[in-house]
């Protein structure tokens, strides 16, 4: 008697931690690619910093007000990002060796709970000195979570799609960005300024039901569980600072030029983040709904450019994208800042160049970094060398204010060229890491 063989059985997974065999064609290939495991990190990880950026600009968004409430100059406010950059570097070195030792989900729901909880208690600030130190306790957990929701999907993602995976994690920044926006011209429409900007900040509370659900559903890589498990030199400082030698290249130049990239284009970034919209409402004269609607404008660029940018930098590679948006961003922030006055309409459309290059930059970040460290000590790299960057690099935007009151807003922005043209420099001194199998 003949038997029928059975159906062969589904394809298995092949490499631990990728999920679905990877699948390379169509414009969502990236996404099909990391499997159901990896979908729900991705959802975890792009909730996380988008809600990260929501948080973030609940103060730029509120200067203005802010300086009124308290009394307070140019310097002083800008003093609010620096302590925020500063402290979050801080919060991410300690949040990727975290990562490392406890495990990237445990470390991505520490983080989001500390800038919640930080945010919220700005709004109750009773004077200066307090929001300051809140603002300053919000950065450690504002600093954490890129760097470990990069790491954590990042191993999951494919090499050949890692770039356009991490790019539109990256994206999530710009929808954060754009849920503030809308929620700062309606509170702001509505309610007092005295009261509106504590209200801003209380909204801050969304992300705890973020958490919720990555503790029920979200889970690491195979890899870098195992690697965890086993490995005595899993979040180690010492290891990403050791020379090389001969015999076994060490980590300490990778650290130093990553930090010198991070520097320049955070420098830059978060010189146009913090100040764009005071420099609207004061030199353009822009009512709140006005800035609402030229920030559109830069907010809409600024996700197309990160979705275009995790794009390229497949193509063209890690080192040659970021060179690119570099430059290019230098020069929107120039021609920007020196807009004559009464031509608001080409202000207008020069939001949306402006938010796309210095957007298009970042993409390649979350999946360069991660890939210029072994897993071991992967969280520790990143999270050391991006929130170093933010820490060195929030000397621009307090240049900016303290610059503001003798140059003027649009004059001083000239510091965000200057950041773009370090990283450009940085890049001579890195490798490229295009198409790196990190399994």
């Amino acid at each position: 008697m003949s038997t029928t063989p059975p159906p062969p059985a589904p394809p298995t997974e092949t490499r631990p931690g990728a999920g679905e065999p990877a699948v390379d064609e169509g414009a969502f290939a990236w996404l099909r690619a990391l499997g159901p495991r990896g979908r729900r990190a991705f959802g975890g990880a792009f909730g996380g910093y988008a809600l990260d950026s929501y948080d973030y600009f609940t103060l730029p968004l509120s200067m203005v007000a802010l300086s009124a409430y308290f009394g307070l100059d140019s310097g002083q406010t800008g003093l609010f990002t620096t302590v925020t950059l500063v402290v979050s570097a801080i919060g991410g070195a300690g949040a990727g060796v975290l990562a490392d030792r406890i495990g990237r989900v445990r470390a991505l729901m520490i983080t989001v709970i500390t800038y919640a909880v930080f945010t919220v208690a700005c709004g109750f600030a009773p004077n200066y000195e307090t929001l300051l130190v809140f603002r300053a306790l919000q950065g450690l957990g504002f600093g954490g979570e890129w760097a470990v929701g990069a790491i954590l999907v990042a191993e999951y993602a494919s090499p050949k799609h890692r770039g356009r995976t991490l790019g539109a994690i990256q994206s999530s920044w710009a929808v954060g960005w754009g849920l503030a926006v809308i929620v700062y011209t309606t509170v702001f429409s509505f309610v007092d300024d005295d009261l509106a900007w504590r209200v801003m900040f209380w909204t801050g509370a969304l992300p705890a039901l973020l958490v919720i659900w990555v503790r029920r559903s979200v889970h690491d890589a195979p890899r870098a569980v195992a690697e965890r498990e086993t490995n005595p030199r899993k979040g180690s400082f010492a290891e990403i600072f050791r020379p090389g030698t001969p015999e076994a290249p060490g980590l300490l130049r990778t650290t130093l030029f990553a930090s010198l990239l991070s520097t320049g284009v955070q420098g830059g970034y978060y010189t146009l983040a913090t100040w764009v919209p005071t420099y609207l409402k004061t030199e353009r004269g822009l009512s709140v709904v006005g800035t609402g609607s030229y920030l559109t404008f830069l907010i809409s660029g600024a996700f197309i450019g990160y979705l275009t940018g995790g794009y390229l930098t497949d193509r063209l590679g890690r080192k040659r994208n970021i060179w690119l948006f570099a430059v290019l961003s230098a020069l929107c922030v120039l021609a920007y800042a020196n807009i004559p006055d009464g031509s608001n309409t080409l202000l207008l459309a020069l939001g949306f160049p402006l938010g796309f290059c210095m957007s298009a930059i970042f993409s390649g970040f979350g999946s360069y970094l991660s890939e210029l460290y072994p897993t071991a000590v992967r969280g520790t790299g990143q999270g050391f060398t991006y929130n170093t960057g933010r820490a060195v690099g929030a000397v621009f935007p307090t240049t900016v204010g303290f610059l503001a009151d003798s140059w003027g807003v649009g004059g001083a922005l000239v510091f965000g060229a200057i950041g773009y043209g370090i990283a450009a420099l940085a890049l001579l001194g890195l490798p490229e890491t295009r198409g790196k199998d990190l399994q």
